[in-house]
């Protein structure tokens, strides 16, 4: 057996798990029964010979396999020591669990540690070519660090911190959670609204395609973020969360949509707050479906018409549904969002005509990937995905009276792509995208984007 360096509990444990019949437990210090081992023999009766009592059957026998027996268990103490010493977190964080928490899987980090600090991240790098005099850009869109705490089972602090376009500095989320059961959370801080297939889970290896969605960035403006807190949850195949923040900016709305009004958590105007929530259910691993809303005012103290002040109040909705199952990858998303006073928000803003914010924005999407590896063992981890996206986007659905709606508003996107994963942590997505309006003013694009996630 090796030489094994072990504390006071392995000791303990060793005399516990020690067998009584084992040499280990034989006699007192002096030997069998205490005796003397330098007293004389007595001599054998009969003149029968003095030596070494024979073993009873099978009592060797039994000796050598309790030793056995106890080498076996005190190699598994000595690795649960080194494990506990090297800090290995054994918390496993599966997908369907790091969605349910509302987090990405290199986001989850935190929720996989027993205690103490985690590093995580991602980041991506995109180039962008357009078909018109538009000058291509060449970005590094992103490098992100995502650093946690976990002060104990129940409390722990996670956050996202974002460098974009290899300058500017963002907290995308930054809270703390309480896990007040196994199965229910209250979360405070910068919060990620729960909204959409992307928002949440943004890391450039669980999206398809180079670019994310442009419904999920009109009409759910990711990434959007925002101060407050609330409740999560998820009780065997369903999870959810509610929460309550600070509502939209609405003096930074536009004809594009709803984008410019995120406030980002720094000195966020709080005069109107907003609430939002998300229901998902998953019948089996690798799929789910679900609806998520948000519902509050914009305003925020700024619109005033007539000595009268106007919430704004913004709503959006979306419907979505994901399907990973033998190599196919299909999503599908619609959103819609509906603004009060429109007409006095367009007065404060100076806008008109077709130039004004919409009364309705909506956009919806059908995307279809397949692994063409993911069916052939001997491929190991690597993964290679043809995929198709087809998407309608318009940020002028419906207009107040006295408003126009503007044809370059209303797009069609069909983009058809190429994914490969060398391993599940680095992709590379090339994908050309076409664009379609009744103005004619789409300009198609072809991007190429490296991201990793660790």
């Amino acid at each position: 057996m090796s030489v094994l360096r072990v504390g006071l509990p392995v000791i303990v444990a060793i005399t516990c798990l020690a067998p009584s019949g084992a040499a280990l437990a034989q006699g007192g210090p002096n030997g069998a029964d205490g005796a003397d081992p330098a007293a004389p023999m007595p001599a054998a009766p009969d003149g029968a010979e003095i030596g070494p009592a024979e073993p009873e059957a099978g009592e060797e026998q039994d000796d050598v396999v309790d030793v056995e027996e106890l080498e076996r268990r005190v190699e598994i103490l000595a690795e649960e020591l080194e494990r506990l010493r090297s800090g290995e977190p054994d918390r496993e964080v599966t997908i369907d669990r790091a969605r349910a928490l509302g987090l990405a899987p290199s986001a989850a980090a935190t929720y996989a540690q027993d205690a103490g600090v985690s590093i995580a991240g991602y980041g991506e790098m995109l180039y962008e070519n357009y078909a018109s005099s538009k000058t291509d850009q060449f970005d590094f869109l992103r490098a992100i660090l995502y650093a946690g705490y976990r002060f104990n089972d129940r409390f722990l602090f996670n956050s996202e911190i974002e460098v974009e376009h290899a300058k500017e500095i963002f907290v995308e989320f930054a809270y703390v959670d309480f896990l007040a059961t196994e199965n229910i959370g209250l979360r405070a801080g910068m919060l990620l609204i729960p909204m959409g297939l992307v928002n949440e889970f943004h890391e450039p290896t669980v999206f398809i395609g180079a670019e994310r969605p442009v419904t999920e960035k009109s009409i759910i403006p990711t990434t959007w973020r925002e101060n407050g807190g609330g409740i999560y949850g998820a009780f065997d195949k369903v999870a959810f969360r509610f929460y309550a923040v600070n509502g939209f900016n609405g003096s930074a709305f536009s004809s594009s949509g709803v984008r410019g009004g995120r406030q980002k958590g720094g000195k966020a105007k709080a005069n109107d707050m907003a609430v939002t929530g998300r229901l998902d259910f998953t019948p089996t691993p690798g799929m789910f479906f679900g609806a998520s809303f948000y519902t509050g005012g914009s305003g925020q103290g700024d619109i005033v018409v007539d000595d009268r002040n106007y919430g704004v109040r913004t709503s959006i909705f979306d419907v979505h549904a994901q399907v990973q199952v033998r190599g196919f990858d299909v999503r599908a998303l619609f959103a819609q969002a509906m603004l009060d006073d429109t007409v006095q928000l367009n007065e404060v803003l100076g806008l008109t005509g077709s130039s004004g914010v919409a009364e309705k924005m909506q956009g919806g999407y059908l995307q279809v990937g397949y692994d063409l590896l993911s069916q052939v063992a001997s491929t190991g981890d690597v993964a290679f995905t043809p995929y198709i996206r087809y998407e309608k986007v318009d940020t002028q659905a419906a207009v107040a009276a006295g408003f126009t709606r503007s044809a370059s508003k209303d797009n069609t996107y069909t983009t058809f792509g190429l994914e490969l994963k060398p391993i599940p942590s680095i992709v590379i997505k090339v994908d050309h995208m076409w664009v379609n309006n009744p103005a004619d003013s789409g300009v198609n694009q072809f991007n190429v984007n490296v991201g990793y996630a660790f």
